[in-house]
């Protein structure tokens, strides 16, 4: 599943030819995938491949040059793209707790297989294989729980804990999930 410079890449795909930036996660066509990685790694490499394809025009310096001289100052990310994974990620997240807040306390055992059933559809949909794949071994090993809101709600903090630990990011107190995503802080900044 990681290619020769241990890079996240589909079984059976081998990398491309052109030499792929740091942790460049490729799509299971061998292509890179915008849903798996951050922004700054895309962008990287679409510049690169645009300047590969390119030819120079006359005194005309390759972005990665001026960019290494510091010639090009970083300007902000358009708002209308594609989302990166963090995007993608914070955008899921957000979803998934917003989903858990208003979860029945007391589901039926109706809503109970809906519930289990769309977490067994997400986590195939994800737009980044490499995640989706991820989160189907972490809910093999830590089936949903959600026979209340409660329950539900706790699962799916410790899910994202676990991911955020893979990460580095800090872990969030499961203690505080309805109050940071059903009722707002105590301290009313919410309000």
């Amino acid at each position: 599943m990681a290619n020769e410079t241990g890079d996240a890449q589909p079984a059976g795909t081998s990398a491309p030819p052109a030499k792929l930036p740091k942790g460049m996660v490729l799509g299971k066509d061998g292509k890179p995938c915008r849903a798996c990685n951050e922004k700054a790694t895309f962008s990287a490499w679409a510049s690169q491949a645009k300047t590969l394809k390119a030819p120079l025009k006359a005194g005309a310096v390759p972005a990665a040059a001026a960019a290494a001289a510091g010639a090009v100052a970083m300007a902000p990310p358009p708002t209308d793209c594609p989302p990166d994974k963090d995007e993608l990620g914070r955008s899921t997240w957000t979803l998934l707790h917003s989903i858990a807040a208003t979860y029945p306390t007391a589901p039926t055992s109706n809503e109970q297989s809906e519930i289990k059933a769309f977490m067994g559809l997400f986590a195939k949909l994800y737009p980044c294989w490499f995640c989706a794949d991820d989160f189907q071994r972490y809910m093999k090993k830590e089936t949903v729980r959600a026979a209340s809101r409660d329950e539900f709600g706790n699962w799916l903090c410790n899910a994202h804990n676990e991911v955020n630990k893979k990460l580095g990011k800090p872990i969030f107190d499961c203690a505080k999930w309805e109050e940071r995503w059903r009722t707002g802080w105590k301290d009313g900044r919410c309000d």
